[in-house]
């Protein structure tokens, strides 16, 4: 949960003190025949809807008590006024106990709900490994809902015949359609990453499997679907790394002095499933990949976040100077930090970061 949505969270559950320390001071300074009962009765209520069960209990049972007590002491009692009053709070506590019992359940269905998803997600984007070789890898993934744990952004790593090959992807859309492309994109890639010779096969291997999986699709789906991609191959032995940008927003290259370089696509190219547009391909750039340094490859769920004012987020001018960059996923969590201070703990879009270090060797 963001820090705002806890702010606001803590405030309403003083909701109930709030209404009934209303109610206490609107008796005192009122009339006999007036009566702060209603506010008290309203406080049973938010009880229920803020509190736990037993603290609940406690508040209606306490407030019951209490208005039996005041309309005693003070005469009142009478099936003209403190009787009145009483069942109000009375009945105000039951309704707050059945607004508990309610919320209560269909928490915990949510809370299933959600266990299955994060199941599913692990499932679909497991965490890639730790270590390959002189590589330290790690990953991130981050719905914009708080509720959700799966959705259009895909990342994979995979040790091939050719290097270290990786994926960074976003579908086009949410929801189910969403998830199913990117389960049918990581399948090719798992496969694909083995075989194909050179990575704009690699992405043509992708962007098939893609169409042919959209042509299952009905309406807008199956016309406008489309996945930005960024494919990767690390020749560890040269220093060097490749890169083929489909339409995906550009890594970074974070180095040991606290340099960062944008590798940016030398001819950018279409999107997946978009290639028809345009038959002719563009060809991988090549990179310096030295020991020490760490490769960093983010969705538009980073480069798109806004401040306040309404001004992108650029990884490149935010990060530059903060360096040495440890482990990746210190650098990944710098990252993080760094965005929910600029977007002030709101989240418009899913974001995905993958991070690789390459260690330097032992003297």
């Amino acid at each position: 949960m963001d820090p705002a949505a806890e702010s606001w969270l803590g405030l309403v559950r003083w909701a109930p003190t709030a209404l009934i320390g209303a109610g206490v001071v609107f008796d005192l300074l009122t009339p006999i025949q007036y009566s702060g009962g209603p506010l008290v009765a309203v406080a049973c209520v938010a009880a229920g809807a803020t509190l736990p069960l037993r603290r609940t209990v406690v508040v209606a049972a306490a407030m019951v008590v209490a208005m039996l007590w005041w309309t005693f002491r003070q005469g009142t009692f009478g099936p003209l006024h403190g009787a009145v009053e009483a069942g109000n709070v009375i009945i105000g506590a039951l309704v707050g106990l059945e607004v508990n019992r309610v919320i209560s359940r269909y928490g915990r269905r949510l809370e299933a709900v959600r266990t299955v998803a994060e199941a599913a997600q692990l499932a679909l984007l497991p965490d890639p490994p730790c270590r390959l070789g002189p590589l330290s890898v790690a990953a991130l993934y981050r719905a914009a809902q708080s509720e959700a744990r799966i959705g259009g952004d895909a990342y994979a790593v995979e040790e091939t015949p050719y290097g270290v090959r990786l994926l960074m992807a976003d579908v086009r859309g949410k929801g189910l359609e969403a998830v199913r492309a990117v389960s049918v994109l990581l399948g090719a890639f798992r496969e694909a990453a083995e075989q194909a010779a050179d990575l704009v096969e690699l992405a043509g291997r992708l962007e098939h499997a893609l169409v042919r999986e959209g042509q299952r699709r009905e309406g807008d789906e199956r016309a406008e679907g489309f996945v930005t991609a960024l494919v990767g191959e690390l020749d560890l032995e040269h220093g060097t790394v490749r890169l083929l940008n489909r339409g995906h927003p550009s890594p970074y290259l974070l180095h040991e002095d606290g340099g960062v370089r944008t590798l940016d696509a030398t001819e950018p190219d279409l999107p997946l499933c978009m290639g028809q547009l345009n038959p002719r391909r563009s060809a991988a750039d090549s990179f310096p990949f030295p020991s020490g340094a760490t490769l960093l490859l983010v969705t538009d769920g980073v480069t798109e976040a806004r401040d306040r004012a309404g001004h992108f987020y650029d990884p490149a001018a935010r990060l530059a100077g903060r360096g040495p960059f440890g482990e990746p996923q210190e650098t990944i969590d710098v990252l993080v930090r760094d965005i929910g201070g600029w977007t002030g703990g709101r989240d418009a879009d899913d974001m995905a970061v993958l991070a690789l270090s390459r260690t330097r060797p032992s003297p």
